[in-house]
């Protein structure tokens, strides 16, 4: 078995989900979940499927961030697994409404940050074993940094 790391390229000033599911209909389900999210969130996304025609599913309501999900799915090549970008929203924004689709079985990323997706490849197939999401800490906050904190999730509007 082989693990290699999968980079993927963010397009700019998007946000990417990577996940696992279970069906062909995913694409459509998490289309819908995502169109209903919000009236002006951009977004594309791509199904690996694992059996059947084996295709890579489509779906997304801008073809820039559709056409990154379709190549970002086929560089991960994980069978049961899809890619999200989004842009003119959060993740924290549409997280739980993925995380409730019936097909989808797991999250392993909702970022900005620089992001690896592991991939384990065996005689037959690939597997998502993990990610590598953003850098490692520099230490801990302090007191200035936790104000800071405070002040940017109230400037998004999550917190009053």
């Amino acid at each position: 078995m082989e693990i290699k790391a999968i980079q993927v390229k963010i397009p700019p000033e998007a946000n990417v989900i990577v996940g696992g599911c279970n069906f062909i209909k995913t694409a459509q389900d998490l289309y819908e979940t995502l169109a209903e999210s919000s009236p002006s969130i951009k977004f594309g996304l791509a199904f690996c499927e694992a059996s059947g025609k084996r295709l890579i599913r489509s779906e997304g309501n801008d073809a820039e961030l559709t056409n990154a999900a379709e190549k970002t799915a086929q560089e991960i090549g994980a069978g049961h697994s899809f890619v999200v970008f989004m842009k003119n929203a959060f993740p924290v924004s549409v997280l739980n409404r993925i995380k409730a689709v019936s097909e989808v079985t797991t999250v392993y990323a909702a970022t900005a940050n620089p992001l690896q997706v592991l991939v384990a490849e065996t005689p037959q197939g690939k597997g998502i074993v993990g990610v590598v999401d953003g850098e490692t800490p520099l230490g801990i906050e302090n007191d200035s940094d936790k104000k800071e904190r405070r002040e940017l999730v109230r400037k998004f509007g999550y917190k009053t």
